[in-house]
């Protein structure tokens, strides 16, 4: 859908100024190039442009007439943009070439492109390519500036709206039409049109659901990102009382002067990183987004750097956010090079990465998550790990008595084993969140004592102790506690005949 606007697009603005400067090869990277073809048809009279558009279904059209001549001959229009006008001597001559990237494989085609760039620069004839990706030969990569045409704001997004919807459809609670509009960043204005159509056919009114339900399939077809919409809650996860403070303190505090950027969590396996990381996109009505590094990996030249650069926009299209990154060490890997070692492709993905995390404005912020920060570290001696990158680095300890107590009441409460009369003490020493879930979730599907079930729990402290050992070394004195406020200190291990239990809670009886 089409929707005016009264002042300037970014895109409008930064095509003016390359023609002006002479640019005579112009790429506009857009997922739509027809709203691209509007914004340039509404500046035409203005620029003193004349524009042409070619592709091979119309041919060759002046700009905003529906029909071309049929002739689909990319080499002649080329050839004949010399022979085009322009409305004036201070003008120019735009040729718009939609999807034309899929062209660009033909050895003619290049040359000729080449030489019409060439030949333009003096002529103010202009070559314009609109695609979704940057793909150019290595023949034109000097030849063109890109441009990148964002996908619409919520002003614009609000105006397509207004376009769908009748005026007593569109919510006049202000937080409820935020969070409508929130919900439809970082889709196309086709896909929002749809998304708002689909819940009026649907519910009769405009639900957030049935745009997240959208958001998700898109994101799907990226195969690089993964909408979470889960129920966890802070409620759902014991201990880590500073972790969750700091962050929902720092998102609620949010300004465009301060914006958060960010924690990067480490710890003992199982202890609640991927669950906390989870939560606080519920918790802060923020929805979650997956990033899966194995997935940016590409077997073209290119194609890596290329994944990343998208997902990582399509990200900042969608905040405000929460973007998740599981086991970062295990998928920069490659960038320590070694054997492991693969061409440099992990350590450009890695720049990439560091590069957005340092200088991106947009209201995401990053959770990632990391088992072996003594990997990780070595990474670019410490930049992923340098200040700046994050707001915090924190460790996730194993649970303290108090803690482990806490998570046994709400497992315990979860899977209905409030009536377990084992009077038996079960042995959770060292253990993790994720053991005593699995304790409980064994009792409820054998049903068996937890004393039994316990039987069936090997914990991670006894299978990788050397692990552990190494984690707290690394992180004391350097890293915060996600348990209490302040930098994380190892006060050791308690010794087996000291260590707590957890007496399995009867329900009384009275």
């Amino acid at each position: 859908m089409a929707v005016a606007t009264n002042t300037k697009s970014a895109l409008q603005r930064q095509l003016r100024e390359y023609v002006n400067a002479g640019f005579s090869g112009i790429y506009i990277q857009t997922q739509e190039p027809d709203e691209a073809l509007r914004e340039i048809r509404s500046d035409l009279d203005v620029a003193h442009w004349a524009a042409y558009t070619f592709d091979l279904d119309h041919g060759s059209a002046i700009l905003g007439h529906d029909t071309g001549d049929n002739n689909p001959d990319p080499i002649g229009v080329l050839k004949n943009l010399s022979k085009k006008r322009a409305p004036s001597d201070e003008g120019a001559v735009l040729l718009l070439l939609p999807n034309f990237h899929r062209l660009l494989g033909d050895p003619a085609v290049v040359q000729t492109m080449h030489r019409a760039i060439t030949k333009g620069k003096a002529d103010r004839k202009f070559v314009v390519i609109l695609a979704p990706v940057v793909a150019l030969p290595p023949e034109l990569e000097k030849a063109f500036v890109v441009i990148q045409h964002e996908l619409p704001n919520r002003e614009a997004l609000l105006k397509v709206l207004e376009g769908v919807a009748d005026e007593n459809d569109i919510p006049a609670d202000d937080d409820e039409l935020s969070r409508l509009l929130d919900a439809a960043a970082g889709l196309t204005r086709y896909e929002a049109e749809g998304a708002f159509s689909l819940s009026l056919a649907r519910h009769g009114k405009l639900d957030v659901s049935v745009l997240w339900e959208l958001k998700a399939n898109m994101l799907k077809k990226t195969g690089t990102l993964e909408l979470h919409r889960g129920t966890e809650s802070f409620a759902d996860l014991g201990g880590l009382e500073a972790l969750k403070a700091f962050c929902s303190k720092a998102l609620k505090s949010s300004s465009s002067k301060a914006r958060p950027r960010g924690v990067l969590l480490t710890g003992v396996a199982g202890g609640g990183k991927s669950a906390f990381a989870k939560a606080l996109g519920n918790e802060t009505k923020r929805p979650t987004v997956t990033l899966d590094f194995g997935s940016l990996m590409g077997g073209l030249v290119g194609q890596t750097e290329e994944n990343t650069r998208r997902a990582l926009e399509a990200v900042d299209a969608m905040a405000p956010c929460i973007l998740f990154c599981d086991e970062i060490e295990k998928g920069l890997s490659g960038s320590m090079g070694g054997a492991n070692g693969d061409s440099g492709v992990s350590s450009r993905m890695l720049g990439t990465l560091l590069t957005w995390l340092n200088d991106h404005t947009s209201d995401v912020f990053f959770v990632g998550t990391c088992n072996d920060m003594t990997r990780l570290s070595q990474v670019s001696a410490g930049a992923f790990t340098r200040a700046e990158r994050f707001d915090g680095i924190f460790f996730i300890d194993l649970p303290s008595p108090e803690q482990r107590e806490i998570i046994w009441e709400m497992y315990v409460k979860a899977f209905g084993l409030e009536n377990d009369a084992t009077g038996d003490d079960v042995n959770d020493i060292n253990w993790t969140g994720a053991e005593i879930k699995s304790c409980c979730r064994l009792a409820s599907l054998l049903g068996v004592p937890l004393i039994e079930a316990a039987k069936n729990v090997v914990p991670v402290a006894v299978t990788s102790q050397e692990t552990i050992n190494a984690l707290r070394y690394w992180a004391n004195g350097r890293v915060l506690d996600a348990s209490k406020p302040g930098i994380f200190v190892d006060n050791g291990t308690a010794p087996p005949s000291q260590a707590p239990r957890w007496r399995v809670i009867r329900k009384a009886a009275e």
